[in-house]
């Protein structure tokens, strides 16, 4: 049977955690799902929390951020030879139900498998703010990869082995997720998009605030074009 890691960084997610590993063994599938919750030295009891549930349980001893928590995920999801990782928010906004039509997309021929709120814009639809941004990467990653991707920013994502090996070695830091798809296309991967209904986040806050966003975006643009020279075309 094909394994697939379920990564799932967390930071203060102790109000949402549980009900997030336990939307994940709910969900009826013909691969083997495993939990992978990394603890980003959260100053809450997360950690506590999931050394107590059914899952693989990684403490950082630093906070490493987002980019960090997911690589340590992903090298894990290496070293130990599964087929797939799926990177996995641990707020509750991501459709565990959803998993088993990311690893099917993956089936057919592709490495990495975006979820995305905007083919189908049903669901949660993120804030004014963020998806002014979101519509900022997906112009930006177009003219630079000729790539047209809706949800740049989401963190519902699959890759396969071939992706897994690649991040093993590298993956971007602080925000990941735009930059990242550049790392992948230059790569040569094959990345798609699938539709997925999202969910409003029930407890907790973003680890982006709406003062933040200009940042964001400044610093994300630099590392997306940092990424894009620095990475050789593998493209055919």
């Amino acid at each position: 049977m094909k394994r697939a890691a379920i990564i799932i960084p967390a930071y203060n997610e102790s109000e949402n955690i549980r009900d997030v590993v336990s939307s994940i063994h709910e969900i009826s599938c013909a691969y083997k799902l495993v939990p992978i919750v990394i603890n980003d030295c959260s100053l809450d009891n997360t950690g506590e929390i999931i050394d107590e549930l059914d899952c693989v349980s990684l403490q950082l001893s630093i906070n490493l951020g987002i980019g960090g928590a997911v690589q340590t995920g992903y090298k894990y999801a290496f070293n130990n030879d599964f087929d797939f990782a799926i990177q996995f928010d641990g707020d509750g906004q991501h459709p565990a139900e959803s998993i088993p039509n990311l690893i099917e997309s993956c089936e057919s021929g592709n490495d990495v498998v975006i979820g995305s709120r905007y083919i189908s814009k049903e669901g949660f639809q993120s804030t004014y703010l963020r998806r002014l941004g979101i519509n900022y990467f997906k112009i930006l990653n177009k003219i630079l990869i000729k790539l047209t991707i809706t949800d740049n920013t989401s963190g519902f994502r699959l890759l396969n082995r071939k992706a897994i090996s690649l991040v093993n070695d590298y993956y971007p830091d602080d925000y990941p997720e735009p930059e990242a798809i550049v790392l992948y296309a230059k790569s040569g991967l094959r990345v798609v998009e699938i539709p997925v209904l999202m969910k409003e986040r029930t407890a907790g806050v973003s680890s982006i605030s709406a003062s933040d966003s200009v940042y964001y975006i400044i610093k994300v643009t630099l590392a997306i074009l940092f990424t894009y020279f620095r990475t050789k075309n593998n493209n055919a």
